[in-house]
């Protein structure tokens, strides 16, 4: 199969890493002559003092007027007016970061390393204490080096994680999508992360993720599963080690990890695509077994989560069973296959706390960089680096564009359809865009006519506790009440009635064929992965070509066999049939014009 499999790398659209990317360990980066020039210049009565020799770079980038970093030479006593300054400034900082913010201490807005004395530093971290409480936020120092400069004094920078006690279910939620080769330990690493407790060596820690009894009787994942862990303003883990529920940990979490967790073995693989493609992960975890190395279905999920441009790092577990030397040939070959013309990534062996929170930081200003993990889930080893990693990540998109998204009209996604006693029909999936309330009319569709039904959301549970409000962005189950569920089905949307959706049974997408046996053409039939629609559909036909080989491309017309379906011009989309496989975007749709509320 790999050979096979390779051919997913073809179109990888890595980005090779900046000058700013190209980490050293400890996470401060050179910048280049030019931009160093330019600093010097106004920094010039420093610049010919005679410093002291150091190991550590002597300079960040410049500061950013937008994100979520900031730098502060001090912060010693300042009069009530400047306090009030700092207090708006941080309130931008967190708005950027969605509630999370970075200071650097001891740094000048054009990234010079100053440091300060231990009691200036003291009263700094003091004054940003204040700052916090004054917005409703905690702070955690997360790093304290020192550095060299012209002084006698030991003079050291710090770095600060700032963040917002939650409020009312509105905490940080990042999705991250776990993937990797059946038995490589995805779902007892889960297991250990979010229960709080080490694995026995025989699958201990996986029992509580398990949704069906064949799956706790083989050991092996087929369905999609979620899982939480939490992280409360001061950088602490919230799970189920010391929470009895979800709700708990939402309570008492400022920051959200959603785990998805996907299936390993190949003949579930339409629902590890399904998993990607519908629940818009923001960040994949790619788990390889240090004992197995790069195997079965390993190099298939690493090529699906670049084709889909979902970031990913990579977590090799299982450590415990190994030799040195067996590790350091499983991260080799890793490196080996990131560093690809194809893949394009700069990998980053993370070994200590200070690479983990570098490696954080990296990973979300640069799609290339890759963090590369070695850890056990029986022993524990290297497990809290991973902890710090998700504590620091931040969210890939700004306030900005979440306001944007909010400010459209409501769009959510369904992707599992339930019954639940007492409360009736349920649907579980995404908020695109918009706002949704409890309470609020929408209408869902396509039916098989093309059609869309008029229904009321009764309720709302996001992570498993009860919300008034559902954001763009965010997951949830919303309560139907007694609509008829046999009208629902997987790959409908739930839209506002002044929303005119487009509804289409033919649509066009530019693509490129990773892999096909033979040729590609005319009334071949793939199965169609587009957000979360999944269904089978003909080629009607090739623009400008009468057939397809494997690594050409063509703006080709698909026809959907059973119903019609609502897609969006420049979605992502996926198809595969046996061994073939491709990928492209929706350029034009052909509409129906019977789509009406009933």
């Amino acid at each position: 199969m790999d050979s096979r499999v390779a051919e997913l790398f073809g179109t990888g659209s890595g980005l090779i890493a900046g000058p700013q990317c190209s980490g050293s360990g400890n996470g401060l980066s050179f910048m280049s002559k030019k931009s160093y020039a330019k600093n010097s210049k106004k920094v010039k009565n420093r610049s010919t003092r005679n410093t002291k020799p150091s190991n550590n770079p002597p300079y960040l980038p410049p500061e950013a007027e937008e994100g979520n970093i900031e730098y502060k030479l001090k912060l010693v006593n300042p009069t009530q007016y400047r306090f009030e300054h700092l207090v708006t400034q941080m309130k931008w900082r967190l708005q950027e970061g969605r509630g999370e913010a970075v200071y650097q201490i001891g740094v000048e807005d054009n990234g010079l390393l100053v440091g300060l004395s231990e009691e200036d530093m003291r009263a700094s971290l003091k004054t940003l204490r204040r700052m916090a409480e004054k917005v409703g936020a905690d702070i955690a120092v997360i790093r304290e080096r020192e550095v060299d400069y012209d002084s006698d004094i030991p003079r050291k920078i710090a770095e600060v994680l700032v963040r917002k006690v939650p409020d009312n279910q509105q905490f940080l939620d990042l999705r991250v999508a776990v993937l990797g080769n059946v038995d490589s330990g995805k779902s007892t690493l889960l297991g250990v992360l979010t229960q709080g407790e080490l694995d026995n060596g025989r699958g201990r820690a996986r029992l509580n993720l398990f949704r069906h009894l064949h799956e706790i009787q083989s050991g092996r994942t087929s369905s999609i599963s979620f899982e939480i862990m939490g992280f409360n303003s001061k950088g602490e883990v919230v799970n189920y080690s010391e929470s009895r529920t979800a709700e708990e940990i939402c309570e008492r979490a400022s920051k959200m990890i959603t785990f998805i967790d996907l299936a390993g073995h190949h003949k579930y693989l339409k629902t590890t695509i399904f998993g990607l493609t519908s629940y818009c992960p923001d960040f994949a975890m790619l788990v390889v077994g240090a004992n197995t190395g790069i195997a079965g279905t390993t190099r298939e999920h690493l090529g699906l989560a670049m084709a889909l441009k979902v970031p990913i790092f990579i977590v090799v577990s299982k450590v415990d069973l190994c030799t040195k030397n067996t590790i350091e040939r499983t991260v080799r070959q890793l490196e080996r296959i990131l560093k690809q013309p194809g893949c394009n990534k700069v990998p980053m062996l993370v070994a200590t706390a200070d690479d983990a929170v570098t490696a954080a930081q990296q990973f979300a200003l640069s799609p290339s960089i890759t963090p590369i993990f070695t850890l056990s889930s029986v022993s524990g080893e290297n497990l809290d680096l991973l902890k710090v990693f998700f504590n620091i990540l931040p969210p890939l998109s700004n306030s900005k564009e979440q306001e944007e998204l909010m400010q459209q009209l409501t769009e959510f996604q369904v992707d599992e359809i339930y019954t639940v006693p007492e409360v009736g029909t349920v649907v579980g999936g995404t908020l695109y865009s918009g706002i949704c309330r409890e309470g609020e009319q929408l209408v869902v569709g396509p039916t098989d006519e093309g059609n869309f039904l008029e229904l009321k959301v009764c309720s709302i549970q996001r992570n498993r506790s009860a919300c008034r409000v559902l954001r763009a962005g965010q997951a949830a189950t919303l309560a139907l009440g007694n609509f008829d569920r046999s009208l629902l089905r997987k790959g409908m949307v739930m839209v506002s009635p002044e929303m005119n959706p487009t509804i289409c049974w033919m649509f066009e997408a530019e693509i490129v064929l990773l892999f096909h046996a033979k040729t590609f053409r005319k009334g071949f039939q793939v199965t169609v992965h587009v957000g979360n629609v999944r269904q089978t559909a003909i080629v009607g036909c090739l623009h400008g070509k009468d057939e397809l080989r494997t690594g050409e491309k063509a703006v080709v017309r698909f026809k959907f066999i059973k119903h019609p379906e609502y897609l969006k011009i420049g979605a992502k989309l996926l198809f595969r049939e046996g061994v073939t496989k491709g990928i492209g975007h929706v350029t034009s749709l052909h509409p129906l014009f019977m789509n009406q509320y009933s």
